[in-house]
Formats: C-alpha cells, structure tokens, sequence
C-alpha cells in the first residue's frame, strides 16, 4: 500500500524564533550570571540582556569546560530567539569545540541553520545530536522535521513531527504543524 503526503504551505511556520521553535537551553548550576543565563534560557525568556548576563559570565567567572560550553549554548539561545542566526551559530560553534559531544548545541546550531536556509545542513547537526543523545529529544525531531519540510521531503517531516508529539504530549508546536498534513492512499 503506498500512500501520498501532501502538506499546507510552510510559511510563517519557519520563522525561527518564534514560539513553535524548538530550542533546547542547558543548566548551568552554581550562582553567578552564568546560572541566571541559564535560567532564563530555560524559562523562555527573550530580552536582550540575559544574553549580556551569559557573556559577562563568559568574561569574568571561573567556569568549568561544561558550564562555559552550556554558557555558549545558553548565549546562542537569546540570539537565535532574536533570529540573528550567524551570530548563533558562532555561539554553536563555540560550544561544540569545548565540548564535541554536547547534543544541545548540534540541534541549536541545526535550527539556525534552518533559519539560513541550509536544511541539509541542519540535518548533519540534528541527525548527530540525536545520535549523541538530547535532553529533550522532542525539539530535535521537531527541527529535523522542519529541515525535512523545508527539502520538501513531506514524509520525513511528518514522521518527525509525530516523534516530537509522542515524546512530548503536552507541548502545542509538533500537533499544530501535523493538522497541516493529509496522508491518502495512492
């Protein structure tokens, strides 16, 4: 049996930055601005000077290899969320060489990559992160899907986008981008 995807024009869906995105923040415990970085990377937040709490704390706190790569990631966040994808994607980048592993920082710079308009980019750095592992894989499938959309590959993008919905029920984003599907039969 073979079937056909059909799909709802992208649009504004791609826009990055905006609520439907998924952007995963890292925990930097152990006071100080990094921690403040941290937190208001993980609670959303969007002004600009959380980002300036992240580079202070990159400038004048001892941070451990971990923390300073989290501060990176954490810095990238506030700009990807302003959409100021090159700059981002330094942040990613810099992150990645403190520490190669960090799942986090591959999805991120995935996003921004999307962001640009380099899906096939993107989908080396979410493919690699999920390999690495994620603290919420949800948001790398969801960014895997809007890579796969974005190529025009209707099938992979659907396919993610119910990942994302399985592996986090309660979040909105992956439900709304999936009423945009028809699956039928050929």
């Amino acid at each position: 049996m073979q079937y056909r995807w059909t799909c709802a024009a992208i649009g504004a869906v791609l826009v990055m930055g905006s609520a439907g995105t998924g952007q995963a923040a890292i925990t930097v415990l152990g006071g100080g601005s990094a921690e403040a970085c941290s937190q208001a990377a993980m609670t959303g937040e969007m002004d600009r000077k959380f980002e300036d709490l992240c580079t202070q704390a990159l400038e004048t706190e001892a941070l451990n290899l971990r923390d300073r790569a989290g501060t990176l990631v954490n810095r990238g966040v506030f700009k990807l969320r302003r959409q100021d994808f090159s700059s981002s994607i330094r942040d990613f980048d810099a992150a990645v060489k403190q520490d190669p592993k960090l799942g986090e920082a591959l999805v991120n710079r995935g996003a921004a990559k999307i962001g640009l308009k380099a899906p096939e980019a993107a989908l080396v750095d979410i493919n690699r992160a999920l390999e690495l592992g994620v603290s919420e894989p949800a948001k790398a499938h969801y960014n895997r899907a809007l890579a796969y959309e974005r190529m025009g590959d209707l099938k992979s993008a659907w396919l993610d986008y119910t990942k994302a919905a399985e592996l986090d029920p309660v979040w909105d984003a992956p439900r709304t981008e999936l009423t945009r599907f028809t699956v039928s039969r050929k």
